[in-house]
């Protein structure tokens, strides 16, 4: 419906009157104009003729994305103010057969998350209508503030899990308890109604649960009516991350005259101890990577599961509508973290945002967890070698850091109930929730990991980041690539060919290792680049694999046969790693040089156990692992 765009540095907030913008240039809308990285407030202008076919209808004006708070001048006339960014705001207006949209975006003055560090380039973090913005007409009555909360009963996720439990079946169906929607809405009409609401309930590919009901409405010209329901299904089909059970949804629909509006929903529940997750009252592994802003995220989804993941972390920033739509669709949890990265935590700005957060997207089944405080303070961005030494600076660093984390618990404590929350996530030293730990990367050897969680058990019970960078282009400066310590790079080896190697190695030993020990939250830092030239992408910025990308899918496998410790000269363990709800007897076998073995396990659900050692010849320059379970055979390597 609009023009084209216009966009501009602000030199003048004007007070009253529109901001005053030295020089206009064309701009893409949405986006991220790179002219303007580094800069704010930016306005962005448009002209667009009056959207209504005639006088009687509504013209309406919805904005996604405006980072991060959005001042919106309709035709010289401050229309509204809006924040936060991932909030969608949707505006009536009078317009006039001509109309000039001018939106001023500005950094927020606290809370940017990983827009505030090198993580990502300066660009991703501009001030600009990111997600976009349509001007449409609407009929005289319409349906607003449409909800559709899914509400799981206590009863009915114990007996999910009981005959789940009992019949191997994740998708039970019988009563237990049942399961709700709470529907709410309002009608706004500027003229006199009696009519009736239909308000609709089907299940997304799949029989039962679909209803249909008649809302009566009268109500005068110029009122708001607010309705709300209680759509009961006594027998819920269940949603269940991916491996684990099926992704039922279900669609509400509330219709009334020529207006319409739904909201797309999954019954789950999801809680947390220490042995991990439990989704609909089973206990289920998370394993999967760190997620960046920037490319498509329907893409990226996608990506995550070609590697075995069913967790993705937006780490200090929150993603637009369709990652969740995309996750829930694949069956990825999601681990969201507030915008809030590095700083002290305003308590009452972090508790208006989460309440945003859980109001925007706690509809969305794949949602499991919310991340409050990401990387509060860095002991080791002065990097550590190996050895005896280097364990005990690690120690030290770790002993000598403080981080407070009241304003993060008095956040958490904000949250539901219902929706596990971790408030704090960072290295060793800061007491953290969920950990970060780059052995192989910042300190010490990729193997050192499990000296790591010995020393600090706890640190190997939520893991929110692990892995090591690697270069993407041999022409790139790594002094200039954001999220890429060059210092760093250089512990390992340089170059592409040589630093996609050792970042190969470094997550596959790390990630092996706390799947040996039990970690029931894993993810991998990170799934793509945010910037050309590299990263600790798992993926270029583009999407394309580096090495790390095969032998991370490889290490996540539901179920998947690992050595103990890097393969050398030798004898090494061999451990089976069951991630299913499962009891199963695979064979397992190994190659090394000329030496082949087989031997038949069992493992319990949801366990680990040995399967005995491979011999390693000197000569070998390779170890290769199989796992036949039924008619697949899983394949694991390792290059000496």
């Amino acid at each position: 419906m609009t023009e084209e765009w216009t966009g501009g540095i602000v030199t003048d907030r004007g007070g009253d009157g529109p901001p005053t913008v030295a020089e206009w240039e064309p701009v893409l809308v949405p986006g991220r104009p790179p002219s303007f990285a580094g800069a704010g407030p930016i306005a962005y202008r448009t002209r667009f003729p009056d959207p209504r076919d005639d006088e009687t209808e509504r013209a309406m004006l919805e904005l996604r994305g405006a980072y991060d708070r959005a001042e919106i001048w309709l035709n010289g006339t401050r229309l509204a103010t809006h924040e936060p960014h991932f909030v969608p705001a949707s505006l009536e207006f009078d317009p006039r057969p001509a109309n000039e949209l001018i939106v001023v975006c500005e950094r927020p003055e606290s809370f940017a998350g990983i827009y505030g560090t090198d993580a990502v380039p300066d660009r991703l973090g501009t001030p600009g209508i990111w997600w976009g913005l349509e001007v449409e007409s609407r009929p005289r009555t319409i349906l607003r503030q449409f909800e559709a909360r899914p509400r799981l009963g206590a009863a009915r996720e114990a007996s999910a899990s009981a005959e789940a439990a009992a019949t191997g079946v994740t998708n039970a169906t019988t009563d237990g308890g049942g399961a709700a929607i709470d529907v709410s809405f309002a009608v706004d009409t500027d003229v006199t109604i009696d009519d009736a609401v239909t308000l609709s309930l089907r299940p997304e590919g799949f029989r039962g649960g679909a209803s249909m009901e008649r809302i009566p409405i009268e109500t005068e010209a110029g009122e708001r009516t607010t309705v709300s329901r209680t759509l009961s299904i006594r027998e819920p089909s269940l949603w269940w991350p991916r491996g684990y059970g099926p992704q039922h949804r279900y669609t509400v629909r509330a219709k009334l005259g020529g207006d319409a509006v739904e909201r797309t929903v999954g019954l789950r529940h999801v809680k947390r101890d220490d042995d991990g997750l439990l989704v609909n009252g089973r206990h289920v592994r998370a394993r999967g990577f760190t997620r960046l802003p920037g490319g498509d995220p329907r893409e990226d989804v996608r990506r995550a599961v070609d590697a075995n993941a069913t967790l993705l972390r937006a780490r200090a920033h929150v993603p637009r509508q369709s990652f969740y739509e995309a996750c829930d669709e694949a069956g990825v949890l999601v681990w969201q973290d507030l915008p809030a990265s590095g700083a002290e935590l305003p308590v009452d700005r972090g508790t208006e945002l989460a309440s945003a957060l859980v109001e925007t997207y706690g509809h969305h089944p794949s949602l499991a967890m919310v991340g409050v405080h990401d990387q509060p303070t860095d002991p080791y961005e002065p990097p550590l070698g190996s050895g005896l030494l280097a364990k005990l600076a690690v120690r030290y660093r770790a002993w000598r850091t403080a981080v407070d984390h009241g304003s993060a618990t008095e956040i958490a404590a904000a949250l539901p109930d219902g929706l596990p929350v971790v408030p704090v996530t960072g290295p060793p030293g800061t007491d953290p929730d969920a950990a970060h730990l780059f052995p192989g990367w910042q300190y010490l050897e990729a193997a050192d990991i499990d000296w790591l969680c010995e020393t600090y058990p706890e640190l190997g019970e939520i893991v929110g980041g692990f892995g090591a960078g690697a270069l993407a282009d041999d022409d790139a400066d790594p002094t200039a690539v954001p999220g890429l310590e060059s210092a760093l790079l250089e512990r390992g080896a340089t170059g592409v060919e040589g630093s996609q190697r050792e970042q190969a190695r470094t997550l596959k030993t790390v990630a092996e290792a706390l799947r040996r020990r039990g970690c029931g939250v894993v993810a991998a830092s990170t799934l793509r680049d945010s910037a050309p030239g590299g990263g600790m992408g798992v993926h270029t910025v583009d999407g394309d694999p580096k090495r790390a990308a095969e032998a991370i899918a490889q290490s996540y496998e539901p179920v998947q046969a690992v050595l103990d410790r890097p393969p050398a000269p030798g004898t090494v363990g061999i451990t089976i790693c069951n991630d299913t709800h499962e009891a199963l007897e695979p064979i397992v076998g190994w190659r090394a040089g000329d030496r082949t073995e087989t031997e038949r396990v069992s493992v319990g659900p949801l366990e680990t156990t040995s399967a005995g050692s491979a011999r390693i010849p000197p000569e070998a320059d390779r170890v290769d692992l199989e796992i036949a379970v039924g008619n697949q055979t899983v394949r694991n390597g390792y290059r000496i």
